[in-house]
This record gives C-alpha cells, sequence and structure tokens, in this order.
C-alpha cells in the first residue's frame, strides 16, 4: 500500500539532531535517565508499558522522578507504589490518577491541549529531559510510527534531550507526520505487549436520546471533532445516514470504522485535506488498532495542526462535539471539576470551542445528561459554584443538547439564555434557572 501524500500544510522533514537511533537493553535504556529528570510518558492507548514497569522495578536509582503525562486510560505500574521516588504532573488528570493524588504526590497543569507543547519544550516552566514514546517496527520505506498516539509526543520527540522508543510488533503502522526516521530517536528498545484499549461503555437509553437530539443539528458534509465518551459516541452512532462526513479531530476509534463502514463518513466534501481523517491518534480497542494499520485514509498530525487556531480556521462546515459536567444560565462551560476537586483538564475542548467560532459556518456543540447522582442534581444551574472550572466561556458557547431538546446559546442575548437552558433542564430544576 502505497504512503498517502505528504499534506501540503505541514513540514516533515525531520530535524537534524544527532541522534543514533541504537538499539538499547530496557536497563540501558533505564540507565540513561538521570535521577530528577522530568520523564514525559506518552499517554492514551500509546502508554510504554514495559519502559514504565521497569523504572517501577528500579525505582531505587532515583531519589526523586517526575513523570509527566496527558490522559491516561488505567494506572500506570508506578502508580502501584505511590510516593518517592516518583512523582507526577498531569496535563489532564483522570480517575487512573487516584493512587497518586491521594499520595500527595500529583501536580496538575490547567492548559488546552494546543499549549502542552510550549510549556514542556526546552526553556519552558514544565521542561521535560526525556521523552517515552512507543513506535511500530519500521515499514517498508524504513520509517517507524508512533502509530495511535501522534500528537504531542511527536512534537515533544523533536526537541527532547532524551529520547526512548519502545519498539512493539503490536502497534499499528499509521501515515502521516507520525511517520519518523531512526535518527529521531537516540534508544530502540524491542518488547512486545498488549496496547492499552479504550472500550467505551454502550450507551443506555438517555445518552441515545441525547445522541439523537444533537445528531439533528449536524448536516451533511460536517467536518467532525468529538470528545471521548459514551454521549459523543452516541452522537457519531446516530449520524449513520449523514453524506460525506468528515473528520479533523483528536482521535479515530470503534465507532468512527461504524460510520466509514456505513458510508455516510468519507470526507469527500472537506475543503481541505479532502478524503483524510485528520487526527492526532487512534483511541479505542483492538478492531481500531488493526482497521488503523496501514489505512490510507488516516492521517496523523501533530498538536499544532490537529488542534490549532490556524488550521482550525480553514476548515468550513466544522463541528465539535463535546461533553460537560455543568452549564451555567449563562452558557459557561465546566468539564473539569466538581467544586474545588479537579475531576479532568481543559484537553482539546477549548481549543476546538475556539476553532468553531472561527470556522467558517463552524458549530461547537455541548452535550450532557440534565442531572447528575441520579436525577439529585441538576447540570445546569444558576452560576457555576466557587472554585469550578471555566473550561469553555460563554461567548464560545453555541448549542447545548441534553435529553429534553436543545438550546441554541450562540447570537443569544444574556438575559434569554437562561429560558433557553430552562427549556431542557429536568422540569424540578427549571425555576431555578429563572429566578
Amino acid at each position: 500500500m502505497q504512503r498517502p501524500q505528504l499534506l501540503q500544510h505541514l513540514k516533515m522533514d525531520p530535524p537534524n539532531n544527532g541522534r543514533q537511533g541504537r538499539s538499547a537493553s530496557i536497563d540501558e535504556a533505564v540507565a540513561a535517565i538521570g535521577d530528577g529528570d522530568r520523564v514525559y510518558i506518552s499517554p492514551i492507548c500509546g502508554v510504554p508499558t514495559t519502559m514504565v514497569q521497569a523504572l517501577d522495578d528500579q525505582r531505587d536509582r532515583w531519589s526523586k522522578l517526575q513523570l509527566v503525562t496527558d490522559y491516561l486510560v488505567d494506572p500506570l505500574p508506578t502508580f502501584d507504589h505511590p510516593g518517592e521516588p516518583f512523582r507526577l504532573t498531569s496535563l489532564q488528570p483522570t480517575g487512573a490518577v487516584a493512587a497518586m493524588r491521594e499520595a500527595g504526590v500529583l501536580s496538575t497543569i490547567s492548559a488546552s491541549y494546543s499549549q502542552y507543547v510550549s510549556l514542556l519544550r526546552p526553556g519552558a516552566p514544565q521542561a521535560i529531559d526525556v521523552a517515552i514514546v512507543q513506535v511500530s517496527p519500521p515499514g517498508p520505506e524504513g520509517r517507524f510510527s508512533l502509530g495511535v498516539g501522534v500528537g504531542v509526543s511527536l512534537e515533544l520527540l523533536r526537541v527532547a534531550p532524551l529520547v526512548i522508543a519502545e519498539v512493539n510488533p503490536q502497534m499499528p503502522y499509521t501515515f502521516g507526520a507520525g511517520e519518523i526516521e531512526r535518527n529521531e530517536i537516540d534508544l530502540l528498545v524491542d518488547v512486545d505487549h498488549p496496547l492499552v484499549e479504550l472500550d467505551v461503555p454502550q450507551p443506555n437509553e438517555t445518552a441515545q436520546i441525547i445522541g439523537a437530539n444533537a445528531a439533528a443539528e449536524i448536516g451533511d458534509g460536517a467536518v467532525l471533532q468529538f470528545g471521548i465518551g459514551a454521549i459523543p459516541e452516541s452522537i457519531l452512532g446516530a449520524l449513520t445516514e449523514r453524506k460525506d462526513l468528515g473528520l479533523h479531530g483528536g482521535m479515530v476509534g470503534d465507532t468512527v470504522i461504524d460510520l466509514v463502514e456505513s458510508g455516510a463518513l468519507t470526507g469527500a466534501t472537506k475543503n481541505i485535506d479532502q478524503g483524510l481523517m485528520v487526527v492526532t491518534g487512534v483511541l479505542g480497542t483492538r478492531r481500531s488498532f488493526d482497521w488503523a494499520h496501514r489505512n490510507p485514509q488516516i492521517y496523523t498530525v501533530p498538536s499544532s495542526y490537529s488542534h490549532g487556531a490556524v488550521a482550525l480556521a480553514r476548515i468550513e462546515n466544522f463541528v465539535a462535539i463535546n461533553s460537560a459536567l455543568a452549564v451555567a444560565s449563562d452558557g459557561s462551560i465546566n468539564a473539569e471539576s466538581a467544586g474545588e476537586r479537579v475531576l479532568s483538564g481543559p484537553g482539546g475542548q477549548p481549543d476546538f470551542a475556539f476553532g468553531a467560532s472561527i470556522s467558517p459556518s463552524g458549530l461547537s456543540i455541548i452535550a450532557l445528561p440534565s442531572t447528575a447522582a441520579g436525577g439529585t442534581l441538576s447540570r445546569l444551574v444558576p452560576q457555576l459554584p466557587a472554585g469550578a472550572s471555566v473550561t469553555v466561556p460563554r461567548y464560545l458557547v453555541d448549542t447545548v443538547v441534553t435529553e429534553h431538546g436543545v438550546a441554541r446559546l450562540g447570537g443569544l442575548p444574556l438575559e434569554d439564555r437562561p429560558a433557553a437552558l430552562a427549556a431542557i433542564a429536568q422540569p424540578e430544576y427549571q425555576k431555578a434557572l429563572l429566578l
């Protein structure tokens, strides 16, 4: 299968950084990491499990080691022994980091996905010393591929002082900017382990209704971005009757396969990157990994292109689909915290909400259940509580969807927004929004 034509908008030439691409044992790779180093761990489905386990097994080498990572599906092996020498900096904390939080060795940074590289590159406040990533074996062209985890990992391996890569035969080879040369890596460690998988639960009846309500806002030819979770997945599942949908966003996964196989997602009418699904990687099960392997429709890109304002502003009919924990009556979105308790980070949601606002005919959809805690709490509230995060400001919110309907807030005066949101709230909580 031929490598697809490079996107003209991306500079693909690898830097001349003098790396050797030397094969090394796990022990040699571990020994190259210095005491006190800040070590970036490739996240989500690209976690280099064998190397992280080796860090834990040889923990006595260091008095302090700062691990830095993004969204994690499962706890890292080092979390089994929270505390020194390991500390964790998380850019998007999930439940997987609970042990580190409870041990008091977790730091969180509130930043959107497009900001990560600027925070972690040399000279930045949180500069890393080491990047540990995972790659496929080299393809016929001699290149390795970052496979399921490109995005920020690609940009950081270009600038990190030391780059260690697991070479895993279970990693799919994906085309695009994530195809890298041997001389972009310092140490190559042969491993063979299953990739981390994310199996999104089947949507319940409420999620399915929300999915249908949101899907009604999305027309043929829309270029989609979607977040992680049952509700964004339920929206995708309700789009199988559309024509020529496109994709430009964070990840492809199992539900995207269904959308492609239904004939709804073709990318045929995208005004840029026509026919390509432009993503930072793959998030799903082994089914997704096998489907993505050398699939010419999938094109992996760095975060500067997937989430950057310059690229998003060029995409016509861009539709960002995300969820939230709470929506205030003025439209402000909290997708990060319950009170002062941090549950997640901004991730790509602010990037894509802004991108939709500057895209020609763009649209941002926030979809969520109207209640939480078994119906005892409303997610649509008069105002966000003290200490809660504002992930997306009110001026970037277009459309809010619940199981009770759709509130189109874009261009709506602030004094009219409470009534619009009350109309899609659980009936017993509507009055509070109107006071």
